[in-house]
């Protein structure tokens, strides 16, 4: 895959839907996300409003003007002491799945979070997810935790992996 004609850009309310279908793509895997039914455009708009350029961002990377995966900055645990960390989200779309889009916006995400306030970047992702484990790894994180057994998908336990980073 070449990444020649790409650009990462802030989220637009008319992107959502394809954001959305990112997301509902890695829904019957169960590998990527907890939610167990496809979600709705409307279930995502407040989650979107969420977001902002200045603060916690919402990207898309575009390839030749198609959206080929997504990132997100969210608010850690919801209290100020907690401003300088985010959570963070990667989603591909299938078709670039592979492709090194995921390392693109994490390369932009660890630029750009500094000038977010941001000290500390941590993600949620499932033991059994070792392809975004995998990626994470790649880019400096490592495991600040272990939640065993807590979610249930299709009669298994799975656990959730906390991995992080300070910058």
């Amino acid at each position: 895959m070449e990444w020649q004609n790409y650009t990462i850009e802030d989220a637009k309310l008319a992107d959502l839907a394809e954001i959305v279908d990112i997301y509902n793509s890695t829904v019957a895997g169960r590998m990527v996300t907890a939610d167990l039914e496809p979600v709705r455009v409307q279930d995502r708009e407040q989650w979107f409003h969420e977001h902002n350029s200045h603060h916690r961002p919402l990207w898309v990377l575009k390839n030749n003007e198609e959206i080929a995966a997504w990132f997100s900055f969210q608010s850690f645990y919801g209290r100020p002491a907690y401003n300088g960390t985010a959570e963070i989200s990667v989603y591909v779309s299938e078709k670039y799945r592979g492709s090194g889009a995921g390392s693109i916006l994490l390369t932009r995400a660890l630029e750009t979070a500094p000038a977010l306030g941001l000290k500390n970047l941590v993600g949620f992702v499932f033991g059994h997810n070792e392809p975004s484990l995998g990626l994470l790894r790649k880019f400096g994180f490592t495991e600040w935790g272990l939640l065993p057994g807590v979610a249930e998908m299709d009669g298994i336990a799975r656990d959730l992996v906390i991995i992080g980073r300070k910058l």
